[in-house]
């Protein structure tokens, strides 16, 4: 009886996460350095925060706020100028990571966890240095420290040629259509591309002397068919000190997608020790 009713229980809790609509489902504004910028807030206990990828928004995260919404306060955020927060006149990932720090003061949290996809990954290497304080732990996943030295051949040339103009149908099916229909910025989308191109094609995200003083415990982790060179997630994993290297089988960049399952119990595991 009391394993059925365990079970019944299980299935409902499973249920209902399932259920839940993450991403831009009745979350709340904050208004940092002038711009409206929108989280949502799940669960109890650490406050752990998920910064997205570029062209994305928290719904990058729809299939692990559940599961990890069950053993920590899951903050969910749109960077500016993506998802449903406001746009800003520039973007970098330094103006990101300082626009997550004033979220954590001006939210009162004595310390948080972190974890980062692809560019949320990028500016929480420069949060985690700026912010010794605050950031204890960060699980980063599929990011780099240097486009340049990340990225497979090509990239950052193509990169160069894309425009508001000759967008491509990939990035309109998986950024720009979901972006008009949350966004504020619906007529400005143009801008939006052309900084997050740019801040793309830029080459350091941050110094390996500034990883090498990084204070925070990181897990660093990608896909085995990730589109970041694994000799560069080597690397970054042998510069920072004291972090932990996890490359995860038939996985893409798009681990959060591909593995849901795994890499919640990953960070569950990694911010639990």
């Amino acid at each position: 009886m009391k394993k059925l009713l365990f079970l019944g229980i299980l299935f409902l809790t499973q249920s209902l996460y399932a259920q839940i609509p993450y991403g831009s489902n009745n979350g709340k504004y904050l208004t940092i350095r002038g711009a409206k910028v929108y989280y949502e807030e799940y669960g109890k206990g650490t406050p752990l925060l998920l910064l997205h990828g570029g062209f994305g928004s928290i719904s990058n995260f729809n299939q692990v706020i559940g599961p990890l919404s069950k053993n920590y306060r899951v903050i969910a955020i749109d960077s500016p100028g993506q998802g449903r927060s406001e746009q800003i006149d520039a973007i970098s990932y330094q103006i990101f990571a300082d626009y997550y720090a004033e979220l954590i003061d001006k939210m009162k949290l004595d310390s948080v966890y972190v974890v980062g996809w692809s560019d949320g990954g990028n500016s929480a290497f420069i949060l985690a240095h700026d912010r010794p304080d605050k950031v204890k732990k960060v699980v980063a996943c599929g990011s780099d420290s240097d486009m340049f030295d990340a990225a497979p051949a090509g990239f950052v040339e193509n990169m160069k040629t894309r425009t508001p103009e000759n967008i491509s149908e990939e990035y309109k099916q998986y950024w720009l259509n979901d972006f008009l229909k949350l966004s504020p910025n619906k007529n400005t989308w143009e801008k939006t591309f052309i900084q997050l191109r740019d801040m793309w094609i830029t080459k350091e995200v941050i110094s390996d002397d500034h990883l090498r003083k990084i204070k925070s415990k990181f897990l660093i982790v990608y896909g085995d068919r990730d589109v970041i060179k694994l000799e560069h997630g080597l690397h970054i994993y042998r510069t920072i000190p004291g972090s932990q290297l996890t490359i995860l089988p038939n996985t893409s960049h798009m681990v959060f997608i591909e593995k849901p399952t795994l890499i919640s119990n990953l960070i569950v595991d990694f911010l639990g020790k």
